[in-house]
């Protein structure tokens, strides 16, 4: 089932219009052809198309039901920004779809990009969240520095990917708890600085190695995501 993305559909009844150029002039769709539409929020219509416009294409809703996300807790990824674009496009692309709630782009003082297009990143996360089947739209932040993040979420369990051994890191596999609200921090290619990564635990954050391989800052942050999912399902297959 291919899904459509239209974040107020019940205020404007409308596809917008990169949608409706594709149901239209792509898949060929006219009136009366049915169609799933999600809105970002979990919430999925059952539609049927009743003026095929290219630009607009207007639908009715027949039906409406809930698609919440398979996971209980929220998972964030605080990540600084690589320096290829393209890296930092894909790995929106792969947490979007391996399960991700929150994306922050970090800034560092080692940051080798502190300018992001945000715009650019959604539209990537809503062909994500569509490729992948769901109706929760990631919130993906602006540019946020470094002494903001550390401030984040704090009733959960939160973890940095460190690579100096001279700093006492735990198994991230180990420490985490299946379905606890979680934080994730991934520094830059550079890593952290030693004054950064000391204001990092002294606000609380755990250090961890994700195990004998270095890896780069994009493959941590998907590493680190896939890993509690992972966790999480074993978990509960236990149960």
């Amino acid at each position: 089932m291919i899904q459509f993305y239209s974040p107020d559909i019940l205020t404007t009844l409308r596809l917008p219009e990169s949608d409706s150029g594709h149901a239209v002039r792509v898949l060929r769709l006219g009136s009366g052809d049915h169609i799933q539409v999600i809105d970002g929020h979990g919430n999925i219509y059952e539609c049927v198309i009743t003026d095929p416009h290219p630009r607009h294409a207007i639908i009715e809703v027949i039906d409406t039901h809930v698609q919440p996300l398979p996971w209980r807790q929220r998972i964030a990824v605080a990540v600084a920004p690589t320096k290829h674009a393209d890296r930092m496009e894909w790995l929106v692309e792969k947490l979007v779809e391996v399960g991700v709630n929150r994306i922050i782009p970090m800034l560092t003082a080692r940051s080798e990009r502190k300018v992001i297009k945000r715009e650019r990143l959604e539209k990537i996360a809503v062909a994500a969240m569509k490729q992948s089947l769901k109706a929760v739209l990631p919130e993906i932040d602006e540019m946020t520095p470094l002494r903001d993040v550390i401030g984040l979420m704090p009733d959960a369990q939160r973890f940095v990917g460190y690579c100096d051994p001279a700093v006492e890191r735990r198994d991230f596999a180990a420490d985490y708890i299946p379905g606890h609200d979680t934080l994730l921090l991934i520094g830059p290619e550079g890593d952290f600085t030693p004054d950064e990564i000391k204001a990092v635990i002294e606000s609380g954050i755990t250090p961890v190695t994700f195990g004998a391989n270095r890896l780069r800052t994009e493959t941590a942050a998907l590493y680190g995501v896939t890993a509690c999912h992972v966790i999480d399902d074993r978990c509960s297959n236990q149960l």
